[in-house]
């Protein structure tokens, strides 16, 4: 399912209204949580946070015209999803997360490389999603980045 919106309040507006509440809530979240430096805009047709071109110019090396991504959250057809892309290159990060999510959650984690499925919108464990949003700096993220991922 593709939303087209050119900004986060109009992609909201096209979600099914049973996961409204759920979703904004999942952004409020991150809005609350995620470290200073993060500019939240569309990206990749989700709502996206990224590390501006203003703090790293030479973007994201797919297309350094864009700036390089973080965090995006989507309404999928059949879940909410979260892609975290330090769960991906952090494997600490990763572990911590796999071991507290059962904690928080009582349902199995569906997780891929980078992306956390919510099929369950109630079910979403915003705590959680808070405290993995203080594990990685903007200037951390870019040292993982230039590490593990920028070819």
């Amino acid at each position: 399912m593709q939303i087209k919106a050119n900004n986060p309040k109009a992609y909201i507006t096209q979600i099914p209204e049973d996961r409204i509440s759920f979703f904004k809530k999942l952004r409020q979240t991150i809005l609350n949580n995620i470290p200073e430096g993060f500019e939240e805009q569309m990206s990749y047709g989700m709502i996206g946070y990224v590390v501006p071109k203003s703090i790293y110019p030479a973007g994201y090396h797919c297309d350094t015209s864009l700036p390089l991504p973080f965090v995006n959250i989507a309404s999928q057809k059949n879940f909410i999803a979260l892609y975290h892309m330090g769960i991906y290159a952090n494997e600490e990060i990763l572990d911590w997360f796999i071991t507290q999510y059962p904690k928080h959650c009582k349902r199995k984690l569906d997780i891929g490389k980078s992306c956390i499925r919510f099929k369950k919108a109630e079910e979403i464990p915003f705590e959680l999603i808070a405290e993995l949003m203080h594990k990685i700096t903007v200037n951390d993220w870019i040292k993982l980045y230039e590490k593990n991922i920028k070819r």
